[in-house]
């Protein structure tokens, strides 16, 4: 017996040096940041077989085959959209043309595929059931192409209502496209799409999800939501299709979002985001999306002459080596002299973003950073409660969503700039989904963004130092390991 127990403690003595030496091998043989590094590090020491688990799902980076596929799209409209979009005046209206602004813009089209667009009328959307009603109502009227782009298109009451119109459309000789990501889209199946695809209507799941659990990856999910109607009309923001984003969920109660509707030249630049998702996702050649004038239809300057909003439509996601959008993000919020006000569901920062707001904190800029009371990711929301408490130390005012749940992604910089889309300020959105946020250069819309928060804040209870003085030592202990969590979160 003694024999087989000095075996038995050698073996694992064994193994628990293989584990180790696999673990550091396997989270340092590639670039990643010493943050996700260190938590992958964790995860393998704490769970020998379940870490290495967990690691082939989503640890691992983009494979190859997908990242050639993505970066191998060709801008097919890019430089004709760029002649169809007139120029931004330099008069003064509510365009900000400050040098500071031009700074900004020439960030976010450094790599020249997001140019700054005029002639747009744009409209803020913070209610589901609003929302919709006005998307279905462009969608009617649609006499060309209806494109369709979101992380969630679930098998349920609003998705079936929106299903059916799309099929609607496709019978009347509208072209249908519709691209989703199946991870966050439940119960949509090609069975679920057989009506639409026999009627003409194109589906194809985005190229990081197809064949997700085959190719062991759960990561790098489409985050993007975009409708674009006739490549005249686009929609885009925080709102995904489903039952609980009209407030139909027991769980969540209200869901408060942000989504705007554009009309004017930035939709071109929506179509072309989705003509490179498309292209990059499908598996059939013959469904090969080539430049049209259906798809890009000129837009004449005289055609808007009112709500001239200078728009960029900037994209980003983990096919690049740089988190392009997030450092947008930053050099924008730096550029505050009054306010910064953010609106995000989740709050898992990195070390540069959270460096941004406390420059600005104590810089004497009045930093506000609206979270929802209440998780739909329990490890995310630890974290996020973890990172309320370390910024509130640092003199940021954090406020708590009371009525329901706030799912939007909104940035205002005093009354000049603003962001609103898909991008939440944690890492996944910085550098692991595929984002896209409309960037606004205009007085009057940040204005409006601004007027919108100060009408949620009250719906909130600001976070105090008693309030977190009281939580309890094994919710602190909660907060803590998700934070050392958050960079894989």
């Amino acid at each position: 017996m003694g024999g087989i127990l000095i075996f038995s403690n050698e073996f694992w003595a064994l193994l628990w040096a293989v584990n180790t030496i696999l673990a550091f091998y396997v989270v340092f043989h590639r670039k990643r940041s010493v943050a996700t590094s260190w938590a992958w590090l964790i995860i393998l020491l704490i769970f020998p077989i379940l870490g290495f688990i967990l690691y082939g799902f989503i640890g691992r980076g983009l494979s190859q085959e997908n990242l050639f596929a993505i970066n191998n799209q060709k801008h097919i409209g890019l430089n004709k959209v760029n002649k169809m979009i007139p120029r931004v005046p330099k008069s003064t209206g509510s365009t900000d043309t400050s040098k500071e602004a031009k700074i900004l813009i020439d960030y976010f089209n450094f790599k020249h595929d997001s140019p700054l667009s005029k002639n747009n009328k744009i409209s803020f959307y913070t209610d589901g059931e609003k929302k919709f009603e006005a998307l279905f109502k462009d969608m009617e009227q649609a006499q060309e192409t209806v494109n369709v782009e979101y992380y969630s298109f679930m098998n349920d009451d609003l998705g079936n209502k929106f299903l059916n119109l799309l099929i609607k459309k496709a019978r009347e000789g509208v072209k249908v496209r519709l691209i989703y990501d199946p991870w966050g889209s439940p119960g949509a199946s090609k069975t679920w799409f057989k009506p639409l695809t026999d009627l003409g209507g194109e589906v194809v799941a985005f190229i990081t999800a197809q064949n997700m659990i085959k190719k062991y990856r759960m990561n790098y999910h489409l985050h993007r939501k975009i409708v674009v109607i006739d490549g005249r009309i686009s929609w885009t923001g925080g709102f995904n299709v489903g039952d609980q984003y009209v407030s139909k969920s027991k769980k969540f109660g209200y869901w408060r979002d942000t989504h705007l509707r554009i009309v004017g030249s930035a939709s071109l630049l929506l179509q072309e985001r989705f003509v490179m998702d498309w292209n990059a996702s499908i598996t059939d050649k013959n469904q090969t999306i080539s430049f049209n004038e259906k798809l890009f239809p000129k837009i004449e300057e005289n055609q808007l002459t009112e709500d001239d909003v200078a728009t960029q439509i900037v994209s980003d996601g983990p096919d690049t080596s740089t988190p392009y959008l997030r450092n947008g993000m930053i050099r924008m919020m730096m550029m505050a002299r009054k306010t910064l006000w953010i609106q995000t569901p989740y709050l898992v920062p990195d070390d540069p973003m959270i460096a941004t707001w406390v420059i600005a904190a104590h810089s004497g800029v009045d930093v506000r950073i609206m979270i929802p009371s209440m998780p739909d990711h329990p490890f995310i929301y630890r974290a996020t409660q973890w990172y309320a408490n370390y910024l509130l130390h640092e003199g940021i005012k954090i406020y708590v969503y009371d009525n329901g749940f706030i799912h939007a992604k909104t940035v205002m910089v005093d009354d000049r700039f603003a962001a609103v889309g898909s991008m939440n300020q944690d890492f996944r959105s910085y550098s692991l989904n595929f984002e896209t946020d409309a960037v606004f250069y205009d007085k009057n819309i940040t204005r409006e963004l601004n007027h919108i928060f100060e009408k949620d804040l009250a719906k909130c209870t600001e976070l105090t130092l008693e309030i977190t003085d009281n939580w309890s030592r094994y919710l602190r202990f909660k907060q803590a390991f998700s934070r050392l969590l958050s960079p894989i979160l």
